[in-house]
Protein backbone atom coordinates (compact mmCIF):
# COMPACT_ATOMS: atom_id res chain seq x y z
CA UNK A 1 0.00 0.00 0.00
CA UNK A 2 1.28 3.20 -0.63
CA UNK A 3 0.03 6.19 0.55
CA UNK A 4 0.49 10.00 -0.98
CA UNK A 5 -2.83 11.81 0.72
CA UNK A 6 -4.49 9.62 3.71
CA UNK A 7 -7.72 9.45 3.13
CA UNK A 8 -10.63 9.38 6.35
CA UNK A 9 -13.02 6.78 4.45
CA UNK A 10 -15.46 7.54 7.11
CA UNK A 11 -15.78 11.15 6.29
CA UNK A 12 -16.59 10.22 2.63
CA UNK A 13 -20.05 10.54 1.55
CA UNK A 14 -20.07 9.34 -1.66
CA UNK A 15 -18.19 6.69 -3.57
CA UNK A 16 -17.79 5.93 -7.25
CA UNK A 17 -16.19 2.75 -8.63
CA UNK A 18 -15.24 1.34 -11.88
CA UNK A 19 -16.54 -2.02 -12.37
CA UNK A 20 -14.12 -4.47 -14.14
CA UNK A 21 -10.84 -4.94 -12.49
CA UNK A 22 -12.18 -3.56 -9.59
CA UNK A 23 -15.99 -5.38 -8.48
CA UNK A 24 -14.66 -8.43 -11.35
CA UNK A 25 -12.09 -10.07 -13.19
CA UNK A 26 -14.90 -11.27 -16.13
CA UNK A 27 -17.06 -13.66 -14.16
CA UNK A 28 -15.26 -13.43 -11.17
CA UNK A 29 -15.72 -11.73 -7.97
CA UNK A 30 -12.60 -9.89 -6.51
CA UNK A 31 -11.08 -10.28 -2.86
CA UNK A 32 -12.82 -8.10 -0.58
CA UNK A 33 -15.93 -6.55 -2.77
CA UNK A 34 -18.62 -8.46 -0.80
CA UNK A 35 -16.89 -6.66 2.35
CA UNK A 36 -16.84 -3.63 0.45
CA UNK A 37 -20.18 -3.14 -0.49
CA UNK A 38 -22.05 -4.42 2.76
CA UNK A 39 -19.85 -1.61 4.67
CA UNK A 40 -21.12 0.74 1.82
CA UNK A 41 -24.63 0.03 2.89
CA UNK A 42 -23.81 -0.32 6.31
CA UNK A 43 -22.67 2.78 6.91
CA UNK A 44 -25.06 4.36 4.07
CA UNK A 45 -22.94 6.04 2.01
CA UNK A 46 -23.88 6.84 -1.28
CA UNK A 47 -22.31 4.90 -4.23
CA UNK A 48 -22.44 4.39 -8.29
CA UNK A 49 -20.65 2.00 -10.30
CA UNK A 50 -19.35 3.53 -12.80
CA UNK A 51 -18.15 1.37 -15.64
CA UNK A 52 -17.00 2.82 -19.26
CA UNK A 53 -18.14 -0.38 -21.12
CA UNK A 54 -20.99 0.29 -23.28
CA UNK A 55 -22.53 -3.13 -23.72
CA UNK A 56 -24.53 -3.41 -20.71
CA UNK A 57 -27.88 -1.86 -19.26
CA UNK A 58 -27.95 -1.04 -15.50
CA UNK A 59 -30.28 -3.95 -15.02
CA UNK A 60 -27.83 -6.57 -16.83
CA UNK A 61 -25.22 -5.18 -14.58
CA UNK A 62 -27.35 -5.52 -11.13
CA UNK A 63 -27.91 -9.51 -12.51
CA UNK A 64 -24.60 -9.80 -13.38
CA UNK A 65 -23.30 -8.76 -9.96
CA UNK A 66 -26.35 -10.99 -8.31
CA UNK A 67 -25.17 -13.98 -10.51
CA UNK A 68 -22.01 -13.61 -8.05
CA UNK A 69 -23.76 -13.19 -5.22
CA UNK A 70 -23.81 -9.14 -4.79
CA UNK A 71 -26.85 -7.09 -4.43
CA UNK A 72 -26.53 -4.17 -5.52
CA UNK A 73 -30.00 -2.28 -7.62
CA UNK A 74 -29.82 -0.89 -11.06
CA UNK A 75 -30.15 3.13 -9.89
CA UNK A 76 -26.44 2.37 -8.53
CA UNK A 77 -25.28 1.60 -12.25
CA UNK A 78 -23.83 4.56 -14.84
CA UNK A 79 -22.08 3.82 -18.09
CA UNK A 80 -20.42 5.21 -20.56
CA UNK A 81 -23.31 3.97 -23.36
CA UNK A 82 -25.56 6.32 -20.57
CA UNK A 83 -23.36 9.15 -20.97
CA UNK A 84 -22.97 9.10 -24.56
CA UNK A 85 -26.66 8.94 -25.20
CA UNK A 86 -27.37 11.95 -22.55
CA UNK A 87 -24.38 13.91 -24.88
CA UNK A 88 -26.32 13.32 -27.75
CA UNK A 89 -29.92 14.41 -26.32
CA UNK A 90 -28.68 17.97 -25.05
CA UNK A 91 -26.96 18.42 -28.26
CA UNK A 92 -29.34 18.13 -30.62
CA UNK A 93 -32.45 16.27 -29.63
CA UNK A 94 -33.94 13.71 -31.60
CA UNK A 95 -31.16 13.37 -34.05
CA UNK A 96 -30.21 9.48 -35.47
CA UNK A 97 -27.46 7.73 -35.76
CA UNK A 98 -25.80 4.45 -36.96
CA UNK A 99 -24.55 2.59 -33.62
CA UNK A 100 -22.46 -0.13 -33.88
CA UNK A 101 -22.87 -1.87 -30.44
CA UNK A 102 -24.76 -4.14 -27.91
CA UNK A 103 -27.95 -3.58 -26.20
CA UNK A 104 -26.62 -1.21 -23.47
CA UNK A 105 -25.89 1.77 -25.94
CA UNK A 106 -29.13 0.83 -28.21
CA UNK A 107 -31.10 1.09 -24.92
CA UNK A 108 -29.83 4.12 -23.67
CA UNK A 109 -29.96 5.57 -27.07
CA UNK A 110 -33.61 4.65 -28.22
CA UNK A 111 -34.69 6.00 -24.15
CA UNK A 112 -32.97 9.65 -24.97
CA UNK A 113 -35.35 9.71 -28.04
CA UNK A 114 -32.51 8.80 -30.68
CA UNK A 115 -32.92 7.05 -33.95
CA UNK A 116 -31.40 4.50 -35.91
CA UNK A 117 -30.64 5.71 -39.32
CA UNK A 118 -28.23 3.75 -41.61
CA UNK A 119 -28.26 6.10 -44.49
CA UNK A 120 -27.86 9.78 -43.17
CA UNK A 121 -27.63 9.81 -39.83
CA UNK A 122 -26.39 13.04 -37.72
CA UNK A 123 -24.00 10.89 -35.61
CA UNK A 124 -21.81 7.29 -36.03
CA UNK A 125 -21.52 6.12 -32.76
CA UNK A 126 -19.03 2.80 -31.82
CA UNK A 127 -19.21 1.44 -28.80
CA UNK A 128 -17.87 -2.37 -27.45
CA UNK A 129 -19.71 -5.35 -29.03
CA UNK A 130 -19.82 -8.33 -31.14
CA UNK A 131 -21.52 -6.17 -34.17
CA UNK A 132 -18.09 -4.77 -34.80
CA UNK A 133 -16.70 -6.21 -38.36
CA UNK A 134 -15.63 -5.29 -41.20
CA UNK A 135 -18.81 -4.37 -42.91
CA UNK A 136 -20.43 -2.56 -40.28
CA UNK A 137 -16.59 -0.32 -40.55
CA UNK A 138 -16.68 0.22 -43.83
CA UNK A 139 -20.45 1.17 -43.54
CA UNK A 140 -19.35 3.35 -40.62
CA UNK A 141 -16.34 4.63 -42.44
CA UNK A 142 -18.26 5.86 -45.59
CA UNK A 143 -21.50 7.31 -43.51
CA UNK A 144 -18.71 9.61 -41.67
CA UNK A 145 -16.71 10.36 -45.03
CA UNK A 146 -20.13 11.71 -46.14
CA UNK A 147 -20.54 14.15 -42.62
CA UNK A 148 -21.90 12.19 -40.40
CA UNK A 149 -20.24 13.28 -36.71
CA UNK A 150 -18.09 10.67 -34.75
CA UNK A 151 -18.84 9.87 -31.23
CA UNK A 152 -16.79 7.02 -29.10
CA UNK A 153 -18.92 5.85 -26.18
CA UNK A 154 -15.65 5.60 -24.06
CA UNK A 155 -11.56 6.26 -24.62
CA UNK A 156 -10.14 3.25 -23.42
CA UNK A 157 -8.28 1.44 -25.68
CA UNK A 158 -7.85 -1.92 -24.18
CA UNK A 159 -9.78 -3.83 -21.02
CA UNK A 160 -8.87 -6.85 -18.82
CA UNK A 161 -10.62 -9.88 -19.62
CA UNK A 162 -9.85 -13.18 -17.62
CA UNK A 163 -7.18 -14.39 -19.74
CA UNK A 164 -5.37 -10.50 -20.54
CA UNK A 165 -6.64 -8.06 -22.31
CA UNK A 166 -9.48 -7.45 -25.58
CA UNK A 167 -9.37 -4.13 -27.38
CA UNK A 168 -11.89 -1.43 -26.35
CA UNK A 169 -13.48 1.23 -28.00
CA UNK A 170 -10.75 3.74 -28.74
CA UNK A 171 -8.80 0.49 -30.38
CA UNK A 172 -12.14 0.05 -32.45
CA UNK A 173 -12.58 3.82 -33.51
CA UNK A 174 -9.15 4.62 -34.46
CA UNK A 175 -9.51 2.96 -37.93
CA UNK A 176 -12.56 5.23 -38.79
CA UNK A 177 -10.69 8.16 -37.61
CA UNK A 178 -7.49 7.05 -39.95
CA UNK A 179 -9.39 6.14 -42.95
CA UNK A 180 -11.47 9.53 -42.70
CA UNK A 181 -9.01 12.05 -41.03
CA UNK A 182 -11.62 12.87 -38.91
CA UNK A 183 -11.53 13.23 -34.64
CA UNK A 184 -13.98 11.38 -32.73
CA UNK A 185 -15.34 12.76 -29.52
CA UNK A 186 -15.27 10.33 -26.37
CA UNK A 187 -18.31 10.33 -23.19
CA UNK A 188 -17.39 7.81 -20.97
CA UNK A 189 -14.23 8.35 -18.61
CA UNK A 190 -12.32 10.36 -18.35
CA UNK A 191 -14.64 13.17 -19.73
CA UNK A 192 -15.71 15.29 -16.93
CA UNK A 193 -19.43 15.64 -17.60
CA UNK A 194 -19.58 11.81 -17.16
CA UNK A 195 -17.91 12.13 -13.48
CA UNK A 196 -20.33 15.30 -12.85
CA UNK A 197 -23.58 13.36 -14.14
CA UNK A 198 -22.16 10.51 -11.81
CA UNK A 199 -21.53 13.43 -8.30
CA UNK A 200 -25.07 15.03 -9.11
CA UNK A 201 -26.64 11.40 -9.09
CA UNK A 202 -25.32 10.95 -5.57
CA UNK A 203 -26.02 14.16 -4.55
CA UNK A 204 -22.64 15.05 -3.68
CA UNK A 205 -19.91 17.82 -3.73
CA UNK A 206 -16.38 16.48 -5.39
CA UNK A 207 -14.57 17.08 -2.10
CA UNK A 208 -17.24 14.45 -0.23
CA UNK A 209 -16.75 11.63 -2.85
CA UNK A 210 -13.96 9.41 -3.92
CA UNK A 211 -13.05 7.88 -7.33
CA UNK A 212 -12.30 4.25 -6.60
CA UNK A 213 -10.53 2.53 -10.17
CA UNK A 214 -7.82 0.21 -11.29
CA UNK A 215 -6.29 2.63 -14.37
CA UNK A 216 -4.69 5.85 -14.31
CA UNK A 217 -5.42 6.61 -17.93
CA UNK A 218 -9.38 6.93 -17.12
CA UNK A 219 -10.00 6.53 -13.24
CA UNK A 220 -7.41 8.25 -11.49
CA UNK A 221 -7.44 11.02 -13.91
CA UNK A 222 -11.16 11.58 -14.11
CA UNK A 223 -11.14 11.39 -10.19
CA UNK A 224 -8.30 13.90 -10.21
CA UNK A 225 -9.60 16.67 -12.69
CA UNK A 226 -12.90 16.65 -11.11
CA UNK A 227 -11.76 17.35 -7.40
CA UNK A 228 -12.07 14.13 -6.22
CA UNK A 229 -10.04 12.32 -3.17
CA UNK A 230 -8.38 9.16 -5.90
CA UNK A 231 -7.78 5.29 -4.92
CA UNK A 232 -6.04 3.15 -7.47
CA UNK A 233 -6.35 -0.29 -6.77
CA UNK A 234 -4.26 -3.15 -8.22
CA UNK A 235 -6.71 -5.73 -9.04
CA UNK A 236 -7.01 -4.80 -12.44
CA UNK A 237 -4.80 -3.14 -15.12
CA UNK A 238 -2.63 -0.71 -13.49
CA UNK A 239 0.39 -2.11 -11.61
CA UNK A 240 2.78 -0.16 -9.13
CA UNK A 241 5.24 0.57 -12.48
CA UNK A 242 2.67 2.04 -14.55
CA UNK A 243 1.88 4.76 -12.19
CA UNK A 244 5.34 5.98 -12.26
CA UNK A 245 4.81 6.64 -15.74
CA UNK A 246 2.54 9.02 -15.19
CA UNK A 247 2.87 12.87 -13.93
CA UNK A 248 0.23 12.93 -11.41
CA UNK A 249 -0.49 10.28 -9.40
CA UNK A 250 -3.34 8.70 -6.54
CA UNK A 251 -4.22 9.68 -3.20
CA UNK A 252 -3.72 6.37 -1.80
CA UNK A 253 -2.94 3.09 -3.57
CA UNK A 254 -4.30 -0.26 -2.00
CA UNK A 255 -4.21 -3.85 -3.36
CA UNK A 256 -8.08 -3.95 -3.65
CA UNK A 257 -11.28 -2.42 -2.40
CA UNK A 258 -11.38 -4.30 0.70
CA UNK A 259 -8.77 -2.22 2.26
CA UNK A 260 -11.10 0.03 2.30
CA UNK A 261 -13.06 -1.39 4.94
CA UNK A 262 -10.06 -1.97 6.52
CA UNK A 263 -8.63 1.30 6.65
CA UNK A 264 -12.10 2.44 7.41
CA UNK A 265 -12.30 0.03 10.42
CA UNK A 266 -8.65 1.38 11.80
CA UNK A 267 -7.17 -2.05 11.00
CA UNK A 268 -4.77 -0.69 9.04
CA UNK A 269 -2.56 2.54 9.25
CA UNK A 270 -0.13 4.19 6.97
CA UNK A 271 2.53 1.63 6.10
Amino acid sequence: MDTYNMIDFNEKKGFICDMDGVIYHGNRVLPGVAEFIQWLHNENKEYLFLTNNSGYTPRELSQKLARMGLDVTEEHFYTSALATAAFLRDQAPGCSVFAIGEAGLLNALYDAGITMNDVNPDYVVVGEGRSYSLDTLTKATNLVWKGAKLIGANSDVSGPIENGIVPACRALVAPIEMATGTQAYFCGKPNPLMMRTGLKMLHCHSAEAVMVGDRMDTDVISGMESGMSTVLVLSGVSTRETIKTYAYRPSMVLNGVGDIVSFARGEKTED
